[in-house]
């Protein structure tokens, strides 16, 4: 890609991210000078299966993010400036997902609140200029209609998400997610982990975590917020 300086100086986030994929060619008065690249070993680049593309220590605003993935078929979360590259999941997480999503469904069948499975875009804000946009793995809305924009696109707050963990995403979504959950209004957070066989369940209150509990083995998970919804472990994780 040919660039030049003068758009490198602008938009140096941009460019950097997209470095990461195929190399940028810097320009003046039409000549090549210069080449930014991906350095192939770099921790922060590409090298973990869900991973940041901005590199450590370098943020994209909303709109860089935007620009990036408008028309990318890849599946992309923004979390506090940074950008990650959302893999295929390995058959563990999705056969866990799909039991429980099952179950999930049977849950809330004929009731106002239903629950949704990723790919599913939710923005999430601290306060209004600050801008995430995550994929939880299953998230159970009650306000779907009321707050569908005009092409379709959710913009409200889901009380419950689940993240079913992976060695990839383990890190983001026990840190990053957990964090960004508690302080923009969801009130429960599943974490459910294939390895070990085990789920956690928050529930926040005042942006704190006001209670918590793992269920393992042959125990039977209970929801905090949603008295009808439970989940046997022995059918999550067959």
């Amino acid at each position: 890609m040919l660039v030049s300086s003068t758009e490198i100086q602008n938009n140096f986030g941009k460019y950097l991210m997209l470095s990461a994929t195929e190399d940028i060619i810097i320009t003046r008065n039409g000549m090549a000078i210069a080449k930014l690249s991906a350095l192939t070993e770099q921790p922060g680049l590409v090298m973990e299966k869900a991973e940041r593309l901005t590199g450590s220590g370098w943020y994209a605003t909303y709109e860089e993010f935007l620009e990036l993935t408008k028309n990318s078929e890849e599946r992309y979360e923004y979390i506090d400036g940074q950008i990650y590259l959302l893999a295929s999941p390995k058959t563990p997480h999705q056969v866990t997902l799909a039991e429980l999503f099952v179950i999930f469904h049977s849950r809330f069948e004929d009731k106002k609140c239903r629950p949704m499975i990723a790919p599913y875009d939710i923005t999430l804000k601290r306060y209004p200029e600050d801008i995430n946009i995550v994929q939880p793995d299953i998230m159970v809305i009650c306000d779907l209609e009321e707050k569908l924009d005009e092409d379709g696109y959710y913009k409200g707050v889901p009380p419950l998400v689940v993240e079913v963990l992976s060695e990839s995403t383990k890190r983001k979504d026990l840190l990053n997610k957990l964090e960004l959950y508690m302080e923009s209004g969801i009130s429960e957070y599943w974490v459910v982990n294939p390895a070990n066989k085990e789920v956690t369940i928050y529930q926040f209150a005042n942006k704190t975590i006001g209670r918590h509990c793992t269920y393992k083995d042959q125990e039977v998970a209970q929801s905090y917020i949603f008295k009808e919804l439970t989940a046997e472990l022995s059918k999550v994780f067959k």
